[in-house]
């Protein structure tokens, strides 16, 4: 049973954000800080992907775990209350996502996703994030 008001319930959904999230700038802060430019949120390419950079025809996609679904991930943990609302949204968020990466992937773009639970490890990702733009290879 949700302990929040229809209106309060409202009010705190309504405080998510899909771009300029926590984890995005930090991924951001992170590749531009490495010499790295790009562009934002690219309407004309499915799913509006975070990073886009073009010459190198790579895009970074800055997952949330609990929000895409990362497999085998304690923060994707499912809600105890209006389990099948949120087994609903939650499923059609991960193929929703997965139809996007296909359709880029098909346009001959190379992804890379970042998950929320991978930020905290810096210097990992800052060398994943290097190899990914300057050799073309995901790890």
């Amino acid at each position: 049973m949700d302990t929040l008001t229809p209106e309060e319930r409202s009010q705190r959904m309504a405080r998510v954000r899909s771009v300029d999230t926590k984890p995005e700038m930090f991924v951001r802060k992170l590749i531009h800080g490495m010499g790295y430019r790009y562009r934002l949120h690219c309407r004309d390419l499915p799913g509006k992907p975070d990073l886009v950079f073009r010459s190198r025809k790579a895009i970074i996609f800055v997952h949330g775990c609990f929000w895409h679904r990362h497999e085998m991930c304690s923060l994707a943990r499912m809600p105890k209350s209006r389990v099948e609302f949120w087994s609903a949204k939650l499923e059609g968020n991960r193929l929703r996502d997965a139809l996007k990466i296909a359709a880029l992937q098909a346009s001959g773009w190379r992804i890379l996703i970042v998950w929320e639970c991978q930020l905290k490890l810096k210097e990992q990702l800052a060398e994943r994030l290097r190899h990914f733009l300057d050799e073309g290879e995901t790890r």
